[in-house]
Protein backbone atom coordinates (compact mmCIF):
# COMPACT_ATOMS: atom_id res chain seq x y z
CA UNK A 1 0.00 0.00 0.00
CA UNK A 2 1.63 3.37 -1.01
CA UNK A 3 1.74 6.12 1.69
CA UNK A 4 -1.41 8.23 0.01
CA UNK A 5 -3.81 4.67 0.60
CA UNK A 6 -2.66 4.30 3.63
CA UNK A 7 -3.43 7.94 4.91
CA UNK A 8 -6.69 7.85 3.50
CA UNK A 9 -7.27 4.05 4.55
CA UNK A 10 -6.34 5.18 8.08
CA UNK A 11 -8.82 8.65 8.23
CA UNK A 12 -11.75 5.87 7.25
CA UNK A 13 -14.91 7.38 7.82
CA UNK A 14 -13.83 10.81 8.76
CA UNK A 15 -13.52 11.52 4.82
CA UNK A 16 -17.09 10.21 4.30
CA UNK A 17 -19.73 12.70 3.10
CA UNK A 18 -17.24 15.08 1.15
CA UNK A 19 -18.34 16.17 -2.26
CA UNK A 20 -14.85 16.95 -3.78
CA UNK A 21 -12.08 14.62 -5.29
CA UNK A 22 -9.48 12.64 -3.10
CA UNK A 23 -6.41 11.39 -4.94
CA UNK A 24 -3.70 9.46 -3.27
CA UNK A 25 0.15 10.05 -4.21
CA UNK A 26 -0.67 13.08 -6.34
CA UNK A 27 2.00 14.01 -8.94
CA UNK A 28 2.87 17.40 -8.30
CA UNK A 29 4.70 17.82 -11.60
CA UNK A 30 1.67 18.04 -12.78
CA UNK A 31 0.45 20.80 -11.08
CA UNK A 32 3.56 23.27 -10.89
CA UNK A 33 3.95 24.95 -14.09
CA UNK A 34 7.35 24.09 -13.74
CA UNK A 35 6.07 20.77 -14.38
CA UNK A 36 8.42 19.17 -12.31
CA UNK A 37 8.46 18.32 -8.71
CA UNK A 38 7.51 15.45 -5.97
CA UNK A 39 4.70 13.06 -5.02
CA UNK A 40 1.88 14.71 -2.37
CA UNK A 41 0.62 11.74 -0.32
CA UNK A 42 -2.87 12.88 -0.97
CA UNK A 43 -4.67 15.82 -2.55
CA UNK A 44 -7.74 17.25 -1.65
CA UNK A 45 -9.88 19.38 -4.09
CA UNK A 46 -12.78 20.42 -2.64
CA UNK A 47 -16.14 21.03 -4.01
CA UNK A 48 -17.12 24.28 -2.49
CA UNK A 49 -16.39 26.58 0.56
CA UNK A 50 -19.05 24.01 2.52
CA UNK A 51 -16.79 21.12 1.76
CA UNK A 52 -13.83 22.43 2.49
CA UNK A 53 -14.69 23.35 5.86
CA UNK A 54 -16.02 19.99 6.39
CA UNK A 55 -12.99 18.72 5.12
CA UNK A 56 -10.78 20.67 7.77
CA UNK A 57 -13.21 20.08 10.56
CA UNK A 58 -12.73 15.85 10.08
CA UNK A 59 -8.96 16.31 9.25
CA UNK A 60 -6.87 15.41 12.55
CA UNK A 61 -4.11 18.40 13.98
CA UNK A 62 -1.61 15.47 13.38
CA UNK A 63 -2.09 15.43 9.47
CA UNK A 64 0.36 17.58 7.63
CA UNK A 65 -1.55 19.91 5.06
CA UNK A 66 -0.42 22.51 2.52
CA UNK A 67 -2.67 24.61 0.58
CA UNK A 68 -1.41 25.64 -2.90
CA UNK A 69 -3.19 27.17 -6.25
CA UNK A 70 -2.39 27.00 -9.59
CA UNK A 71 0.67 26.04 -9.32
CA UNK A 72 2.62 29.26 -10.97
CA UNK A 73 4.65 30.96 -8.55
CA UNK A 74 5.68 26.95 -7.02
CA UNK A 75 9.06 24.96 -7.12
CA UNK A 76 7.58 21.08 -5.07
CA UNK A 77 11.07 19.35 -4.31
CA UNK A 78 11.75 16.23 -5.62
CA UNK A 79 10.49 14.10 -2.19
CA UNK A 80 7.63 15.35 -1.87
CA UNK A 81 5.02 16.78 0.69
CA UNK A 82 3.82 14.70 3.35
CA UNK A 83 -0.29 14.59 4.29
CA UNK A 84 -2.71 16.48 2.42
CA UNK A 85 -2.49 19.02 -0.08
CA UNK A 86 -5.44 21.24 -0.55
CA UNK A 87 -6.21 22.74 -4.03
CA UNK A 88 -8.84 24.91 -4.48
CA UNK A 89 -10.14 24.64 -8.01
CA UNK A 90 -12.00 26.70 -10.64
CA UNK A 91 -15.49 25.35 -10.59
CA UNK A 92 -16.23 26.50 -6.67
CA UNK A 93 -13.78 29.21 -6.02
CA UNK A 94 -13.12 30.40 -9.55
CA UNK A 95 -15.90 32.89 -10.19
CA UNK A 96 -15.20 36.71 -10.38
CA UNK A 97 -18.02 39.15 -10.23
CA UNK A 98 -19.00 42.75 -9.96
CA UNK A 99 -20.79 43.98 -6.42
CA UNK A 100 -21.47 47.48 -7.23
CA UNK A 101 -19.91 50.10 -9.50
CA UNK A 102 -16.66 49.85 -8.06
CA UNK A 103 -16.37 46.64 -6.16
CA UNK A 104 -15.49 43.15 -7.45
CA UNK A 105 -16.01 39.89 -5.36
CA UNK A 106 -13.70 36.78 -6.65
CA UNK A 107 -12.93 33.62 -5.90
CA UNK A 108 -9.25 32.65 -4.57
CA UNK A 109 -9.02 30.08 -7.56
CA UNK A 110 -9.59 32.62 -10.16
CA UNK A 111 -6.75 33.26 -12.35
CA UNK A 112 -5.78 36.88 -12.02
CA UNK A 113 -6.41 37.56 -15.52
CA UNK A 114 -10.06 36.85 -15.40
CA UNK A 115 -10.37 39.09 -12.42
CA UNK A 116 -8.68 41.68 -14.52
CA UNK A 117 -11.25 40.98 -17.45
CA UNK A 118 -14.38 40.76 -15.39
CA UNK A 119 -12.78 44.43 -13.92
CA UNK A 120 -13.12 45.34 -17.54
CA UNK A 121 -16.73 44.25 -18.34
CA UNK A 122 -17.83 45.97 -15.23
CA UNK A 123 -15.92 49.08 -16.39
CA UNK A 124 -13.91 48.99 -12.84
CA UNK A 125 -10.64 50.70 -13.45
CA UNK A 126 -7.12 49.64 -11.53
CA UNK A 127 -6.83 46.23 -12.27
CA UNK A 128 -5.33 46.09 -15.55
CA UNK A 129 -2.06 44.67 -13.72
CA UNK A 130 -3.72 41.33 -12.65
CA UNK A 131 -3.59 41.12 -16.36
CA UNK A 132 0.16 39.97 -16.15
CA UNK A 133 -0.13 38.18 -13.42
CA UNK A 134 0.64 34.20 -13.78
CA UNK A 135 -1.47 33.07 -10.77
CA UNK A 136 -4.63 33.15 -8.88
CA UNK A 137 -6.30 35.35 -6.57
CA UNK A 138 -5.16 33.14 -3.56
CA UNK A 139 -1.88 33.64 -4.14
CA UNK A 140 -1.94 37.04 -4.77
CA UNK A 141 -3.51 37.76 -1.53
CA UNK A 142 -1.34 36.09 0.36
CA UNK A 143 2.11 36.86 -1.39
CA UNK A 144 0.58 40.74 -2.21
CA UNK A 145 1.06 40.10 -5.73
CA UNK A 146 1.80 42.79 -8.03
CA UNK A 147 3.33 44.52 -11.17
CA UNK A 148 3.75 47.09 -13.45
CA UNK A 149 4.26 49.37 -10.62
CA UNK A 150 0.65 48.26 -8.68
CA UNK A 151 -0.12 45.89 -5.84
CA UNK A 152 -2.87 43.77 -4.88
CA UNK A 153 -3.03 45.55 -0.99
CA UNK A 154 -3.71 48.78 -3.20
CA UNK A 155 -7.28 46.56 -3.88
CA UNK A 156 -8.56 44.38 -1.10
CA UNK A 157 -11.43 45.49 1.03
CA UNK A 158 -11.81 42.14 2.96
CA UNK A 159 -10.83 38.61 2.12
CA UNK A 160 -12.53 35.49 3.65
CA UNK A 161 -10.88 32.73 4.49
CA UNK A 162 -11.18 29.39 6.74
CA UNK A 163 -8.99 28.35 9.27
CA UNK A 164 -7.93 24.73 10.00
CA UNK A 165 -10.54 23.61 12.29
CA UNK A 166 -13.19 24.91 9.08
CA UNK A 167 -14.28 27.87 10.85
CA UNK A 168 -14.73 31.16 8.50
CA UNK A 169 -12.67 34.74 9.28
CA UNK A 170 -13.24 37.91 6.88
CA UNK A 171 -10.06 40.05 7.53
CA UNK A 172 -9.99 43.65 6.53
CA UNK A 173 -7.22 45.30 4.06
CA UNK A 174 -5.30 45.84 7.33
CA UNK A 175 -5.67 42.99 9.12
CA UNK A 176 -3.64 41.36 6.04
CA UNK A 177 -0.52 42.86 7.51
CA UNK A 178 0.85 43.44 3.74
CA UNK A 179 4.42 44.48 2.98
CA UNK A 180 6.27 43.59 -0.78
CA UNK A 181 5.61 40.66 -1.65
CA UNK A 182 4.84 39.12 1.76
CA UNK A 183 0.83 38.66 3.91
CA UNK A 184 1.47 39.01 7.46
CA UNK A 185 -2.12 36.90 7.62
CA UNK A 186 -1.55 33.52 9.71
CA UNK A 187 -0.53 31.07 8.09
CA UNK A 188 -3.11 28.77 8.74
CA UNK A 189 -5.94 30.31 6.91
CA UNK A 190 -7.30 29.39 3.53
CA UNK A 191 -8.37 32.11 1.70
CA UNK A 192 -11.69 31.22 -0.04
CA UNK A 193 -12.45 34.51 -1.72
CA UNK A 194 -12.24 38.39 -1.06
CA UNK A 195 -13.91 41.48 -2.25
CA UNK A 196 -11.77 44.45 -4.27
CA UNK A 197 -12.19 48.28 -5.19
CA UNK A 198 -11.18 50.13 -8.12
CA UNK A 199 -12.67 53.18 -9.88
CA UNK A 200 -15.04 53.56 -12.75
CA UNK A 201 -12.86 54.58 -15.83
CA UNK A 202 -14.13 54.17 -19.56
CA UNK A 203 -13.66 50.33 -21.05
CA UNK A 204 -11.19 51.60 -23.81
CA UNK A 205 -8.85 53.10 -21.05
CA UNK A 206 -8.96 49.70 -19.58
CA UNK A 207 -8.43 47.73 -22.59
CA UNK A 208 -5.53 50.06 -23.52
CA UNK A 209 -3.86 49.65 -20.32
CA UNK A 210 -4.10 45.88 -20.61
CA UNK A 211 -2.98 45.34 -23.90
CA UNK A 212 -0.33 47.64 -22.26
CA UNK A 213 0.35 45.16 -19.83
CA UNK A 214 0.60 42.02 -22.09
CA UNK A 215 3.24 43.89 -24.64
CA UNK A 216 5.38 44.18 -22.06
CA UNK A 217 5.34 40.83 -20.44
CA UNK A 218 5.50 39.21 -24.53
CA UNK A 219 8.74 41.71 -24.94
CA UNK A 220 10.92 40.64 -21.80
CA UNK A 221 9.50 37.45 -20.52
CA UNK A 222 9.87 34.13 -21.29
CA UNK A 223 5.97 33.38 -20.80
CA UNK A 224 6.00 30.54 -23.12
CA UNK A 225 8.76 28.24 -21.14
CA UNK A 226 7.81 26.25 -18.68
CA UNK A 227 8.64 29.11 -15.79
CA UNK A 228 7.55 30.30 -12.36
CA UNK A 229 7.59 33.86 -13.19
CA UNK A 230 10.02 36.10 -11.17
CA UNK A 231 12.46 33.64 -9.02
CA UNK A 232 13.65 36.42 -6.68
CA UNK A 233 12.23 39.83 -4.66
CA UNK A 234 13.29 43.13 -5.94
CA UNK A 235 16.56 43.88 -3.27
CA UNK A 236 16.03 47.57 -2.09
CA UNK A 237 17.08 50.12 -3.97
CA UNK A 238 18.04 47.76 -7.33
CA UNK A 239 16.21 44.75 -9.56
CA UNK A 240 16.24 41.21 -8.89
CA UNK A 241 17.41 41.07 -12.73
CA UNK A 242 20.05 43.59 -13.02
CA UNK A 243 22.36 42.00 -10.29
CA UNK A 244 21.78 38.65 -11.70
CA UNK A 245 22.58 39.83 -14.83
CA UNK A 246 25.55 41.66 -13.05
CA UNK A 247 26.96 38.44 -11.17
CA UNK A 248 27.27 36.71 -14.59
CA UNK A 249 24.39 34.22 -14.20
CA UNK A 250 22.14 35.21 -17.46
CA UNK A 251 21.55 32.16 -18.91
CA UNK A 252 23.06 29.88 -16.03
CA UNK A 253 22.43 26.31 -16.01
CA UNK A 254 22.11 23.66 -14.01
CA UNK A 255 20.87 20.57 -14.94
CA UNK A 256 17.68 21.28 -16.74
CA UNK A 257 17.32 24.17 -15.39
CA UNK A 258 18.26 28.03 -16.76
CA UNK A 259 18.02 31.14 -15.84
CA UNK A 260 16.27 32.98 -18.59
CA UNK A 261 19.00 34.42 -21.66
CA UNK A 262 15.73 36.93 -22.21
CA UNK A 263 14.51 37.59 -18.59
CA UNK A 264 17.44 36.31 -16.20
CA UNK A 265 15.09 36.59 -12.75
CA UNK A 266 12.86 33.93 -14.59
CA UNK A 267 14.14 30.49 -13.94
CA UNK A 268 12.78 27.89 -16.43
CA UNK A 269 12.70 24.43 -17.02
CA UNK A 270 14.33 23.45 -20.18
CA UNK A 271 12.82 19.78 -20.42
CA UNK A 272 14.19 17.52 -17.94
CA UNK A 273 14.78 19.84 -15.14
CA UNK A 274 14.17 18.15 -11.69
CA UNK A 275 12.98 20.18 -8.29
CA UNK A 276 16.67 19.84 -7.34
CA UNK A 277 17.75 21.38 -10.47
CA UNK A 278 15.59 24.07 -10.06
CA UNK A 279 16.26 25.34 -6.17
CA UNK A 280 20.07 24.21 -6.24
CA UNK A 281 20.42 27.15 -10.04
CA UNK A 282 18.52 29.76 -7.67
CA UNK A 283 20.93 28.99 -4.14
CA UNK A 284 24.01 29.00 -6.96
CA UNK A 285 22.34 32.33 -8.48
CA UNK A 286 21.65 33.60 -4.74
CA UNK A 287 25.56 33.04 -3.55
CA UNK A 288 27.33 34.63 -6.78
CA UNK A 289 25.03 37.74 -5.98
CA UNK A 290 25.90 37.79 -2.16
CA UNK A 291 29.87 37.28 -3.67
CA UNK A 292 29.62 40.04 -6.27
CA UNK A 293 27.30 42.84 -4.61
CA UNK A 294 26.62 41.64 -1.19
CA UNK A 295 22.80 41.57 -1.48
CA UNK A 296 21.11 38.35 -0.08
CA UNK A 297 17.99 37.84 -2.79
CA UNK A 298 15.51 36.55 -1.10
CA UNK A 299 13.53 33.47 -3.03
CA UNK A 300 9.59 34.86 -4.40
CA UNK A 301 8.98 31.59 -5.56
CA UNK A 302 7.18 29.65 -2.67
CA UNK A 303 9.43 26.05 -2.07
CA UNK A 304 7.96 23.28 -0.49
CA UNK A 305 8.13 19.81 -0.08
CA UNK A 306 11.05 17.65 1.25
CA UNK A 307 14.63 16.65 -0.28
CA UNK A 308 15.21 13.35 -1.73
CA UNK A 309 16.93 11.19 0.08
CA UNK A 310 20.41 11.52 -1.84
CA UNK A 311 23.39 12.06 0.10
CA UNK A 312 24.60 14.43 -2.16
CA UNK A 313 21.97 16.61 -3.03
CA UNK A 314 21.58 17.16 1.34
CA UNK A 315 24.87 17.91 1.39
CA UNK A 316 25.23 20.47 -1.70
CA UNK A 317 22.15 22.26 -0.21
CA UNK A 318 23.32 22.06 2.95
CA UNK A 319 26.26 24.21 2.09
CA UNK A 320 24.09 26.67 -0.26
CA UNK A 321 21.00 27.36 2.37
Amino acid sequence: MSAGEALIANLGDRLAGLRGRITPDAGMDKITWFRAGGTADALFQPADEEDLAQFLEKLPEEVPLTVVGIGSNLLVRDGGIRGFVVRLSAKGFGEAEAVSDTRIRAGAATPDKRLAAAALDAGIGGFHFYHGIPGAVGGALRMNAGANGAETRERVVEVRALDRKGRVHTLTNAEMGYAYRHSAAPGDLIFTSAVFEGEAEDKDAIRAAMDAVQHHRETVQPIREKTGGSTFKNPEGSSAWKEIDKAGCRGLMIGGAQMSPMHCNFMINTGTATGHDLEALGETVRARVLEHSGIKLQWEIRRIGEFRTDQAIQEFLGRML
